[in-house]
């Protein structure tokens, strides 16, 4: 507010005149923060210097930023276990500026657990998908991880990628396909369920709950439990599951704790602060379960997770948090697998003390089978390349 300027005449009030100051201008900040591998990384705080704007990363290392003043500010990213970092940006008016932060991991001293099941047994109403999945010996697969990777509009915009499939419009308004040097429509089942008589919308499944699809070119190809009508199933088959519970990711809400502070009034040491870090217990190893989708996919990934181990050794649960992860549901499995963990405490001056822990947890599908490399497969490291 500007101060309220006031006119006298001959000692008389004659005129208060109060001008009211215009509102700050502002602009808008988007990012994400990452690893130097492009892996996002959870919980990062990110303040505008000189300012009271502030915002934390998500769980996939994104932020929003309103309200920032105009001009050149300095953006600072900091998180406990990460070198901080200063990027300078430049807020304008009407359009949101964007930044790209890479954050330096301070060196663990825990080598990464590595799962790597040789085999694993499926289990439910996706059982049969996830074989078909693994082996990929007929038919053509598409992927959860590919349909949320290209985020169609449409399950026609997907299909017109796909080798032998002609998309087109059909009668009122519907999207059909047709496989390969055939024009009847290819018969259409949903979680195992065959659909009406009649060519089928495609367009009428929302692709963002779709968790797979399985396309057979012909009568023969498909599995024996989808042939029953050998008519019906000769232009084709299509094979369409869905997501639910069995398929998504828990959410779990994100810890409470505030591990930097803790450090900061020595109520918990890092690795770097105490005579003899926190171990494993090599008696107890730590075993997360391989997702089930992600084996099937043949889907490499890497999790880090955060945690405070106390003077017994036990991984206390409040404290679990992901540092970054490829996957939703590599996160889950890590989180479900140590609930249950335990290592050899830190020492400090020869006695127990809680040490707060980062762990790596590299998930590995061994080698890929010949010919079922596709977009979007994971490096040598675990992180999924870019496209």
């Amino acid at each position: 507010m500007l101060p309220c300027v006031r006119h006298f005449t001959l000692g008389l009030l004659t005129a208060a005149v109060c001008a009211t100051a215009m509102p700050a201008q502002t602009g808008s900040l988007v990012g994400a923060v990452t690893d130097p591998g492009d892996t996002p990384i959870f919980g990062v705080e990110i303040v505008i210097e000189g300012t009271s704007v502030r915002g934390v990363t998500d769980d996939h290392g994104k932020f929003l930023l309103q309200d920032v003043p105009l001009g050149s500010r300095v953006l600072t990213a900091r998180r406990l276990g990460f070198t901080p970092v200063r990027v300078p940006v430049e807020i304008s008016e009407g359009t949101a500026a964007i930044v790209t932060v890479r954050m330096k991991v301070i060196a663990t001293t825990l080598a990464p657990v590595v799962v790597h099941p040789s085999r694993l047994e499926y289990t439910g109403r996706l059982a049969g998908y996830y074989k078909r999945l693994e082996k990929r010996s007929s038919g053509y697969f598409i992927t959860r991880d590919q349909i949320d990777r290209e985020n169609p509009s449409s399950l026609g915009q997907l299909l017109q990628t796909v080798p032998g499939i002609r998309v087109g419009r059909g009668r009122a308004g519907s999207t059909g396909m047709r496989m390969r040097g055939r024009t009847c429509w290819p018969l259409v089942w949903i979680d195992g369920t065959p659909m009406p008589a009649g060519e089928a919308d495609i367009d009428a499944f929302v692709p963002s709950s779709i968790q797979g699809i399985e396309l057979y070119l012909g009568a023969t190809t498909a599995p024996l439990r989808y042939m029953e009508n050998r008519d019906l199933s000769s232009c084709g088959t299509v094979l369409i599951w869905s997501r639910g519970p069995d398929t998504d990711p828990v959410r779990q809400p994100r810890s409470q704790v505030d591990l930097e502070d803790l450090v900061d009034r020595a109520a918990i040491f890092t690795a770097d602060s105490v005579d003899t870090p926190a171990t494993f217990d090599l008696d107890h190893p730590i075993r997360p379960d391989f997702p089930p989708p992600l084996y099937a996919a043949r889907v490499r990934g890497l999790t880090i997770a955060e945690f405070v181990v106390d003077t017994l050794g036990r991984v206390e649960e409040p404290t679990i948090g992901i540092v970054s992860s490829t996957d939703p549901l590599f996160s889950d499995a890590v989180r479900t697998a140590l609930r249950g963990a335990t290592f050899i405490p830190a020492l400090k001056a020869g006695r127990r003390v809680r040490q707060v822990v980062q762990q790596p947890f590299r998930f590995d599908v061994g080698q890929l089978p010949t010919g079922s490399a596709a977009p979007g497969k994971p490096d040598s490291a675990g992180r999924p390349e870019k496209n």
